[in-house]
């Protein structure tokens, strides 16, 4: 069975407004809450210091008003929502300390002034994507999933990425940007595909072919280096695993959970149709636009553009199909039950995008607030951010990082040795 990790982003946010707040900075280094209790200003930033960052486990990322975590590598569905509760929990205390919370949303649903984390190389993205870069503030959920080799990652890529768009749908968590409905399901996917490089990727072919692509943008001048190399899915950098970047940062650590089997049972299948010969499918990428854009817009709500014969078809059916493609995997992995029960709850509930509407339109209903009900949607979303994560157990001793995903050791291929950190 593959190990699998996540990262996730996390806006920070007044528990009382819901205003966004620029705070990761402070939370990082260490540094005790304002005295009074006010907000910090844009003049007050420092350059976050690596090592305090890394004891506590948390990082930093474009704007001031995020954070990130990462959990380790993990084998099970339970073991993977630990770590995730633990790093909301972690990264909740942090933001207690300065009078704020965290909320898992992925755009926020008030006007926000987003200020950009002090770094040099943000610094440069700022001055070169302008608008972009200024109004760039989202948070998304990334799942690693370990690969054999780059060849068996490549493999991978070119044959989940007609799928992906139905992780969209199934996590819609933005529905709300600057303080206005934007009719979407996951808006954060419409922002973040702003950027010259995101994005759907045709078939690669090979580990050559991946290379000399990712070469070719760099060489564009366009983006600023590999890192902004931001595909639907990619190779890691740092890391032997496969990294899926579609979905938005859930609201409830069980779907995110959820969202993370999901993508080790596609790149699972994936790579057994390589090793058995199974040619990708070879979709067009302007329908996989079309499929991602679809699936942004309506979630779970409508009809999504099936993977197979890309028509409109009604999103449960879509779901299904999904599980159905993977099942083979999801049985043998003792987890197809857990993956029913949980897809049915979220067809049921609905994503954290009609988890944030209702919010709002009780809020509404009860008073007409100045803000639109806004206000209400964070506080309802740091509660179930931090639905049961409090009781989560945080091992400070533990690696803060993702740092290697691999095979479980009574399955680790010949050239992973089992003795090898995680």
């Amino acid at each position: 069975m593959r190990t699998f990790g996540a990262e996730e982003e996390l806006l920070i946010v007044d528990p009382e407004t819901g205003e966004p707040l620029a705070l990761a900075d402070a939370m990082l280094s260490g540094r005790s809450g304002m005295p009074d209790g006010g907000t910090r200003q844009p003049s007050d930033v420092t350059v976050v210091d690596t090592e305090a960052r890394n004891q506590l486990g948390l990082s930093a990322e474009l704007k001031l008003e995020q954070i990130e975590t990462q959990t380790r590598p993990c084998l099970s569905y339970d073991e993977l929502l630990l770590q995730l509760r633990a790093g909301r929990a972690m990264a909740d205390g942090a933001a207690q300390q300065h009078g704020a919370r965290v909320a898992a949303l992925a755009t926020s649903p008030l006007i926000a002034t987003s200020h950009t984390t002090p770094d040099p190389r943000y610094a440069r993205m700022l001055e070169r994507f302008g608008l972009t870069a200024q109004e760039q503030l989202t948070c998304g959920f990334h799942v690693h999933t370990f690969i054999e080799s780059p060849e068996e990652g490549v493999a991978v890529l070119d044959r989940i990425r007609d799928k992906l768009a139905v992780l969209t749908a199934i996590s819609a968590n933005s529905p709300f940007w600057n303080g206005t409905d934007t009719g979407f399901e996951s808006y954060r996917t419409q922002a973040w595909n702003r950027w010259p490089s995101s994005g759907p990727s045709a078939i690669h072919g090979s580990v050559t072919s991946y290379r000399r692509l990712v070469t070719r943008l760099m060489e564009t001048g366009v983006v600023m280096d590999e890192g902004m190399v931001y595909f639907e899915a990619r190779l890691s950098r740092h890391h032997p695993t496969v990294e899926v970047r579609v979905a938005d940062v859930c609201l409830r650590s069980t779907d995110a959970a959820l969202i993370a089997v999901l993508v080790r049972a596609l790149v699972e299948t994936a790579a057994r149709e390589w090793r058995n010969g199974v040619d990708p499918v070879p979709v067009p990428t302007v329908l996989l636009r079309m499929a991602a854009w679809q699936a942004s817009n309506v979630g779970l709500k409508g009809d999504l553009l099936d993977f197979g014969s890309f028509r409109p078809t009604p999103a449960a059916d879509v779901v299904d199909a999904l599980v159905e493609y993977m099942t083979p995997v999801l049985q043998e992995q003792g987890e197809l039950e857990l993956v029913h029960r949980g897809l049915e709850e979220v067809l049921k509930r609905g994503t954290g995008s009609t988890e944030q509407r209702a919010a709002r339109d009780r809020s509404m209903e009860r008073d007409e607030p100045a803000d639109l009900g806004l206000g209400a949607v964070v506080r309802q979303s740091v509660k179930l951010t931090m639905l049961e994560a409090d009781t989560a157990e945080v091992d400070e001793e533990a690696a803060p990082e993702l740092l290697r995903v691999r095979r479980a050791p009574d399955q680790a291929s010949p050239g992973v040795h089992p003795g090898l950190p995680a």
